[in-house]
């Protein structure tokens, strides 16, 4: 796939979805959203012949307040997602101290200055896309004596403007972050705003099987359900459990 040719970018420098990727999130508390979700997750990948146990569910609170969370963590949502580490450092170590089964991905763009407080707040980092992040979290491993699972991240559109490897380097990135030793469970993609994300999500799944990796993080609210149907083991749903995010101050 080449480059998109669309300026304007399908993610904010956090990860946060374009509006042809979002859909609308249907009213109602955040524990009917969740369900309602959920039954949509079962219902695709029993379409797709795949046991829906085999889908976990990424409940994505960027911006969001921690009584939102608090209220998904009352539903029974225990893997959440958020884009931006000093939001996570905020929010999560008084929620896990009452919910220590709280697991936190963080799906947002990391900057090599944020690496260390990174691996210290999240339970895997999703978006790993170049060689000096992938050094940097090693040597901040090292420090912290915690190993944290990394996903990498592919920009399956070449877009300039977003984060991710471009494809004909993952392969490259992906030996580098092994040399390192940096456990390296699957790949991660948001698609161009754009584009039918079907093939995108087709281009990650042949990757991860032709690298030997088991997990797939891609499809959000608007298209997590043609992620399953091409082999998604993870999606990330924020909006259509959250509801629309808050405007920023201004």
């Amino acid at each position: 796939m080449g480059k998109s040719s669309n300026p304007a970018s399908s993610t904010d420098d956090s990860g946060t979805p374009g509006a042809a990727h979002i859909a609308a999130a249907p009213a109602g508390t955040i524990a009917t959203r969740l369900a309602e979700v959920r039954a949509r997750i079962a219902t695709a990948a029993r379409a797709a012949g795949r046991d829906p146990a085999a889908v976990a569910l990424v409940a994505v609170a960027k911006t969001m307040p921690a009584a939102a969370v608090a209220e998904a963590l009352a539903a029974g949502q225990r893997l959440f997602g958020e884009n931006r580490v000093q939001e996570a450092t905020a929010k999560y170590p008084a929620l896990r101290q009452r919910h220590p089964d709280l697991r936190l991905h963080l799906v947002g763009h990391l900057q090599t200055n944020k690496a260390e407080e990174a691996v210290a707040v999240a339970d895997l980092i999703e978006t790993v896309d170049r060689p000096k992040l992938a050094e940097t979290l090693a040597k901040a491993m090292a420090k912290l004596g915690k190993r944290v699972p990394v996903y990498v991240q592919v920009n399956t559109g070449e877009e300039p403007q977003k984060g991710g490897v471009a494809p004909r380097e993952a392969e490259a990135l992906l030996a580098q972050c092994r040399t390192l030793g940096l456990e390296v469970r699957g790949l991660m993609c948001i698609p161009p705003v754009k584009d039918e994300p079907g093939p995108h999500f087709a281009l990650l799944a042949d990757m991860a099987r032709r690298f030997g990796l088991a997990e797939l993080s891609m499809g959000m609210s608007g298209d997590f359900e043609t992620a399953i149907r091409l082999g998604a083991t993870h999606v990330r749903v924020g909006t259509a459990i959250f509801g629309a995010r808050p405007a920023p101050p201004g």
